[in-house]
C-alpha cells in the first residue's frame, strides 16, 4: 500500500515529492447520481485530488441517531474510481456557508458557548461523532488502498478561538479513532489566526484568495518547515438573499492560481464545483465588519460560488483558464472534458390543483403544541429548519399600543384576529399599526439559516425574548413547530387535507403535477411567488425568495421522471396575487 507523508519541504508519496492540485466538491451539495460526472470534471480541469467537508448536523439530526453517514464512504469510493486522492474535513465545525457551520442545533443549544472548546460534555459528543465517521474514513485511507491522504483538525479555528488544548484533544481523538494519514489545520494568513488555530507537530495551511507570496511569508514565520499549501483558494464567493451576485474575473483568478503554484505550493480550489444547498440547509452570516455582530445575511440556495464548474456541472470561462494553468503542472495530457449531463427536453408548466392553508399543514405535519408563559425557541421545540407558529392573546379591553417582538430570529408574518398585519424582522420588530385588546395574535416565525461563521455561531432561533404590548410582556404563549423534514415524506404530504386554489394567492402548501418529456437537468422558476420552499417528487429543492439575486432553483435530472411528477410549493408569505401583479405557475426549463 502507498504511504503519504509530510516532508520538510514537500508532500511525499512513497518517498517521492508530489504536489496536491485539489478541488473542493461537497458530496452533500451534489445529487449522488452526478458525483461521477463532477469528479471527472475535476480530473479534466487538471486536478489530482478532491476535498470535502462532512456536515455533522446533516448526519445526526437528533442525538445518537445517524442518517446516511455512509454517503461519505460512497463518495470517497467514487473519488478513488475517478483516479483522485481525497482530503476529508470532518469538523466537528466546518463553516462552509452551511446551517450552524455543520454543528447540530441540538448540540449548540445544550452546550452554548462551550462549543468548540475543551468542555468535556461537548468533547463527549464529538468523540461519538468521530466514532461514527471512522467506519467511512479509516478503511479508505491511502495506506489501506483508499484515496484519503489527509484529514483536517477543526476548521479555521484561529478565526474563532484560542483553546489550544481543545485542538490537541481533537487531534488525539482522530488518532484514537484510527486516522493514520497526516493531519492538518487551515487558517487565514494572519498572525493571530495562525497562532490561535495551529497545533505544534501538525501541518498548518492557509486560506486566501490573492497575494499568495505575502500569505506564505506569514505562514513561514510560524512554520519555517513543511510543505506550503493554500487549503482554500477562494476563486469565487457566495451570495446572500437581497444582495448582488458575486463574481470574480476569470483572468484575475487564474493569475492568482498561477502565483500560488509559482511559489512551489499545493492548492485546493474553493470551490471547484459548488453545487446547491438543497432542502434548506443554507447557513447565514452576520454583517458588521470584523466582529460579525451586525444584521443577519442569509445565504441563498445556490452554492454556485462562481466556481470553474457551475451549479449544473458545466465548464465556465474560469474552468478553461484554470485548465490552461494546471496543464503546465500535470504529469501528462489532461483527460478530455466529459459532456454535460442531459438537460430537460421541453419546458413544462406545473398544473397546480389544490392548496392547504398553513394551519392545516401545521396540524397535519407539525409537532405537538406547547403552552407556557414565554415563547419557546426553535431548539426547545426540536425544529432545526422550518417555522414555528406562536399564538398569544392581547388582553382587553385596552387601547391600541405598539406590538413588538424582542429577540426575533429571523422573520415573522403576523396576523391579528385572522387578518395579516405585517412582516417583522430582527431589525424591524414592531408592527406599523398599534393593536387594541382584546385581540388574538399569530406569529409565523421562519428561520432563514443559522449563522455559520463568527462569534454568534449557535445563536437560537424563534422568539428568544418575548412579545411586548406597549412595555408589557404578553404571557401564556402557545407554540407549534413545523420541521422541513416533515415535507420530505410523500405519503404524509399527500394526506394533508386540501382545498381548491385560493383566488388571493394566500400562503399555504400548493400541490400539483408537471408532465416531463425528455427528463434531464432543469431549473424551476416561480414567477410572482414571494418566499418559501419547493419539492419535486419529495426531493427538497431548497428556499426560493423574490428578494433575489437567485431567480430559479436547480433541479437535478435524476429527480425527474418521464411523465407525471409531483410538485409542492410551500409559500410562506403570499404570492403576487395577494398584492400587485399575477403569480404564474411554476415552470421547469432547461438551463
Amino acid at each position: 500500500m502507498s504511504e503519504f507523508t509530510v516532508g520538510e519541504e514537500d508532500f511525499l508519496l512513497d518517498g517521492r515529492p508530489v504536489r496536491l492540485l485539489s478541488g473542493a466538491l461537497h458530496y452533500f451539495r451534489v445529487h449522488e447520481a452526478r458525483w461521477g460526472h463532477r469528479l471527472a470534471m475535476l480530473r479534466a480541469m487538471g486536478l489530482n485530488c478532491v476535498e470535502t467537508y462532512v456536515p455533522w448536523n446533516l448526519h445526526e439530526p437528533v442525538p445518537g441517531h445517524s442518517r446516511d453517514v455512509q454517503a461519505l464512504g460512497r463518495f470517497l469510493d467514487a473519488a478513488r474510481q475517478a483516479g483522485l486522492w481525497a482530503i476529508v474535513r470532518p469538523g466537528p465545525y466546518i463553516c462552509a456557508e452551511w446551517e450552524n457551520g455543520g454543528l447540530p442545533s441540538w448540540l449548540t443549544a445544550e452546550v452554548g458557548a462551550r462549543a468548540r472548546t475543551r468542555d468535556e460534555r461537548y468533547l463527549g459528543y464529538v468523540a461519538s461523532w468521530f466514532r461514527r465517521l471512522r467506519h467511512e474514513i479509516v478503511p479508505r485511507q491511502i495506506d489501506r488502498g483508499g484515496p484519503v491522504i489527509m484529514v483536517q483538525v477543526e476548521n479555521e479555528y484561529g478565526s474563532y478561538g484560542s483553546d489550544a488544548a481543545y485542538l490537541r484533544r481533537l487531534a488525539d481523538l482522530l488518532r484514537e479513532h484510527g486516522v493514520t494519514v497526516p493531519l492538518f489545520t487551515s487558517d487565514g494568513p494572519e498572525d493571530h489566526m495562525l497562532s490561535g488555530g495551529s497545533v505544534p507537530g501538525i501541518l498548518a495551511t492557509v486560506n486566501f484568495g490573492s497575494h499568495a507570496r505575502a500569505a506564505f511569508e506569514t505562514l513561514r514565520r510560524h512554520r519555517p518547515d513543511g510543505p506550503l499549501m493554500c487549503m482554500e483558494f477562494w476563486c469565487g464567493w457566495f451570495d446572500h438573499w437581497g444582495g448582488e451576485h458575486a463574481v470574480r474575473d476569470p483572468g484575475d483568478a487564474a493569475a492568482a492560481l498561477r502565483e500560488i503554484l509559482e511559489c512551489g505550493a499545493s492548492v485546493n480550489l474553493y470551490m471547484a464545483h459548488g453545487g446547491t444547498n438543497f432542502a434548506g440547509w443554507a447557513g447565514a452570516n452576520r454583517g458588521g465588519g470584523a466582529l460579525h455582530d451586525g444584521p443577519l445575511e442569509p445565504d441563498v440556495t445556490s452554492y454556485d460560488y462562481d466556481a470553474p464548474i457551475d451549479e449544473y456541472g458545466r465548464p465556465t470561462e474560469k474552468f478553461w483558464a484554470f485548465r490552461d494553468v494546471l496543464a503546465e503542472y500535470a504529469d501528462g495530457p489532461l483527460p478530455e472534458v466529459p459532456p454535460a449531463p442531459a438537460a430537460l427536453g421541453t419546458p413544462a408548466e406545473a398544473d397546480l390543483t389544490d392548496w392547504a392553508p398553513l394551519t392545516a399543514v401545521l396540524e397535519a405535519l407539525g409537532g405537538a403544541e406547547t403552552a407556557g408563559p414565554v415563547p419557546p425557541t426553535f431548539e426547545e421545540l426540536g425544529v432545526e429548519r422550518g417555522l414555528v407558529r406562536y399564538e398569544v392573546t392581547v388582553p382587553g379591553p385596552r387601547q391600541p399600543y405598539p406590538l413588538t417582538v424582542r429577540g426575533l430570529r429571523d422573520l415573522a408574518v403576523v396576523y391579528v384576529d385572522g387578518e395579516r398585519a405585517g412582516v417583522l424582522t430582527e431589525d424591524e420588530a414592531c408592527l406599523k399599526e398599534p393593536v387594541a385588546g382584546y385581540a388574538r395574535v399569530e406569529l409565523w416565525v421562519e428561520s432563514l439559516g443559522r449563522v455559520n461563521y463568527g462569534p454568534r455561531l449557535g445563536e437560537p432561533k424563534g422568539i428568544t425574548g418575548g412579545v411586548l404590548h406597549e412595555r408589557q410582556y404578553l404571557h401564556d404563549v402557545r407554540a407549534r413547530g413545523l420541521r422541513l423534514e416533515a415535507l420530505d415524506d410523500v405519503g404524509q404530504v399527500r394526506a394533508v387535507p386540501s382545498r381548491e386554489l385560493p383566488e388571493d394567492g394566500a400562503p399555504g402548501l400548493y400541490r400539483g403535477t408537471v408532465t416531463v418529456r425528455g427528463a434531464g437537468d432543469a431549473c424551476l422558476e416561480l414567477p410572482g411567488w414571494t418566499r418559501g420552499f419547493a419539492w419535486i417528487n419529495g426531493f427538497g429543492l431548497g428556499r426560493y425568495w423574490s428578494a433575489g439575486p437567485q431567480r430559479s432553483l436547480h433541479v437535478p435530472g435524476p429527480v425527474l421522471r418521464e411523465g407525471g411528477n409531483e410538485v409542492w410549493v410551500l409559500e410562506l408569505e403570499g404570492t403576487a396575487r395577494s398584492g400587485s401583479g399575477e403569480a404564474g405557475a411554476p415552470v421547469l426549463r432547461a438551463v
